[in-house]
């Protein structure tokens, strides 16, 4: 099966939800609130999310949607309802046709609390089931960082089409990695289907621009190769990755950035390795915050595994239960990359 209308509705259902994100991030306040588990989600996860979920219903009514928010808290707090409802209202597209495919605009502010609620499906290994992170990298969206709005289908738990929207993020796929986020020229659509490669485009306020095909770098000399990590020490262990570097030969510093934008940035080779070593035992990753990444790097010529050499397994709910930790890494390399991750770990 090709994906095509699949494919065509996630990149403008993403860059749709790009332009309520970026006039969040250039705000002031965010309009934060905290989650159960004390992380923050702002104005811009809520009014992605419901931009994103009412253009899937729109185009498959009949999929199911995992994603990181609900809106109880909405409910309980009507001014901060209305205020991402107008919001929502205000995010359009510029093309009338590339709206008009997405269903338009949400109809009132019931319809767009609807839709934020209607990513509740557990997951699963039957059917078809979208994987969405509105706002991935929410700290460092906070903090005028990369962040990305991510989103992945998943056909019978496994990924078929990925696509992530990186409004931070050089358009130029040549531009070293950096975490920097100033200057013009920024704003990339990355995207996969699975079978067909993985491609970038600059991000745009209508219809979508020309794609170019994005590979990973080929790494000669694993000790000239770059990582890119976690900017969050809660995320990701900084100093197993250090010590893994280390005995790699790699001198160079590591990239620290928020979200999927690591995934984004070493498929189309500026950067070549991505490591996410687990900080405690019993922490499950989520599905949405890898999915889109996971398929966009394979597709570029990468592997992708969990720290003990595992595919990602996207099957069996909102977490990836069966995996500990992320290794991604251009094909040549990661079985070397995974064997030293392996010796640091197994010496813990």
């Amino acid at each position: 099966m090709s994906y095509t209308q699949e494919l065509d509705i996630a990149l403008l259902a993403v860059q749709r939800a790009t332009l309520l994100t970026q006039k969040v991030f250039h705000y002031n306040a965010k309009g934060t609130l905290s989650k159960d588990d004390h992380s923050p989600v702002t104005i811009g996860d809520f009014g992605a999310q419901a931009l994103i979920i009412s253009a899937l219903r729109h185009n498959f009514p009949n999929d199911e949607i995992v994603g990181e928010e609900e809106a109880s808290s909405l409910r309980d707090n009507p001014s901060l309802a209305e205020q991402i409802f107008a919001l929502v209202k205000e995010s359009k597209l510029d093309d009338s046709s590339a709206e008009s495919q997405l269903g338009g605009p949400i109809k009132d502010l019931n319809a767009m609390l609807a839709a934020i609620d209607a990513g509740n499906s557990n997951g699963g290994s039957k059917g078809r089931i979208w994987a969405l992170d509105p706002v991935d990298g929410t700290k460092g969206f906070l903090r005028g960082g990369q962040y990305a709005v991510c989103l992945a289908l998943m056909v019978d738990g496994d990924v078929k089409v990925g696509v992530l929207g990186c409004p931070n993020l050089p358009i130029d796929d040549a531009a070293p990695i950096s975490a920097d986020v100033g200057g013009e020229g920024k704003g990339v659509l990355f995207s996969a289907v699975q079978g067909q490669g993985a491609t970038s485009r600059p991000l745009t306020r209508g219809a979508l621009a020309s794609a170019k095909t994005i590979t990973m770098k080929d790494v000669d000399d694993i000790t000239q190769a770059t990582f890119c990590e976690s900017v969050e020490a809660g995320h990701s262990s900084h100093g197993d990755q250090a010590e893994i570097a280390k005995r790699l030969g790699i001198t160079r510093e590591s990239v620290r950035m928020d979200s999927q934008a690591k995934y984004g940035s070493i498929a189309r080779g500026a950067g070549d390795l991505y490591l996410r070593l687990p900080v405690r035992k019993d922490y499950e990753e989520k599905i949405w915050d890898h999915a889109a990444g996971d398929l966009i790097v394979r597709e570029a010529g990468g592997e992708v595994t969990d720290a003990e050499g595992k595919r990602l397994d996207f099957s069996i709910g909102r977490t990836l239960k069966r995996n500990k930790g992320v290794v991604a890494a251009p094909r040549e390399v990661h079985g070397k990359v995974l064997e030293v991750v392996k010796e640091v770990l197994g010496n813990k």
